[in-house]
């Protein structure tokens, strides 16, 4: 199961990425299970040396009752210690932000969320990959690739 986050390859230039642990409550992991998870404005900030998920939605699981989670809360990201002061050294350079690209199930059962330290693109960036993107599935129509 993986749910990713297209519009921020759209938005964003991806310098780097990293896979990162979340804490979750019980239903909430059973919700990202079903896939009900969006990332609409989600994004990540560094407080007090930790690493938080910001406006990320996860649904309600339906079964849930009174024990169900709320759906926007701020929910905390694990990284290891050097990879956190790498991020937090270059969030400290102008026009970089952390962005949340896919919540994925790992091999053992957890979920895990790939982050990526990225640029904002411009204008003419994001033409420029709506062009490649055109040429790209022009190629696939008529060549079948």
């Amino acid at each position: 199961m993986e749910i990713s986050n297209r519009k921020a390859y759209f938005e964003y230039s991806i310098l780097q990425k990293y896979t990162a642990g979340i804490v979750l409550s019980g239903t909430e992991i059973k919700s990202i299970r079903e896939g009900k998870v969006s990332f609409n404005d989600s994004f990540c900030i560094i407080f007090k040396g930790e690493l938080f998920l910001r406006s990320l939605h996860i649904a309600e699981y339906s079964h849930g009752g009174v024990y169900n989670h709320e759906p926007d809360r701020e929910r905390k990201l694990l990284l290891r210690k050097p990879e956190l002061k790498k991020i937090e050294s270059k969030m400290k350079e102008k026009g970089y932000t952390i962005i949340p690209l896919k919540i994925f199930i790992a091999s053992n059962g957890f979920a895990k969320v790939e982050i990526g330290l990225g640029k904002g693109k411009k204008s003419y960036d994001k033409r420029e990959s709506i062009k490649t993107r055109e040429t790209q599935r022009e190629i696939k129509r008529k060549y079948g690739v």
